[in-house]
C-alpha cells in the first residue's frame, strides 16, 4: 500500500512538472528500493485502471486517472489482496465454548474495523496526500 501510494503520488507530482510517464527505476529511485518491486507494486495499480503503462520509446507508467480521483481505498483494495483482518483459517474447537462463538464475534468486529478503515481511506486522494506532502 505504502510503495503505490508513493508512486502514484510521484507519478503526479511528476505530471505537475510536464512529466507525463515515468520509468519504474525513476519511480524506484524515490520509493528507494529495487525497480522490481516498484514493478509489481505497478502492475498490480495497472490492472486496476489506477496507472497507465506505455512500452516501447517513451516507456514508463503515468496515472490511469486525475490524481483527484484516485482514493488511497482505490490503491489498498488494488494492491492488497488479503482481508484486512482474518480469522483463523482452520474451524476452531466447536465443543468449546470459545471455539462455538469466536467466529461470528469476531467476523461482526472485524467488519465494523474494515467498514470504519475503509471510510477513512475513501476521503483522501493522491492529491490530497501530495498536498499535504508538499505542504
Amino acid at each position: 500500500m505504502t510503495i503505490a501510494a508513493h508512486a502514484l503520488a510521484w507519478l503526479e507530482l511528476a505530471r505537475r512538472g510536464g512529466r507525463e510517464v515515468l520509468t519504474s527505476e525513476e519511480v524506484a529511485a524515490s520509493v528507494k528500493t529495487n525497480a522490481v518491486i516498484v514493478r509489481r507494486s505497478l502492475g498490480d495499480l495497472q490492472r486496476a485502471g489506477l496507472v497507465t503503462a506505455r512500452r516501447g520509446n517513451g516507456a514508463g507508467f503515468s496515472l490511469g486517472r486525475p490524481a483527484t480521483e484516485i482514493t488511497l481505498l482505490d490503491i489498498w483494495l488494488a494492491v492488497s489482496p488479503e482481508p484486512l483482518l482474518a480469522l483463523h483459517h482452520s474451524e476452531p474447537n466447536l465443543e468449546c465454548p470459545v471455539g462455538r462463538g469466536i467466529r461470528p464475534v469476531l467476523t461482526d468486529v472485524y467488519d465494523e474495523a474494515t467498514d470504519a478503515f475503509q471510510t477513512t481511506l475513501a476521503r483522501r486522494t493522491v492529491s490530497d496526500v501530495l498536498e499535504r506532502i508538499l505542504a
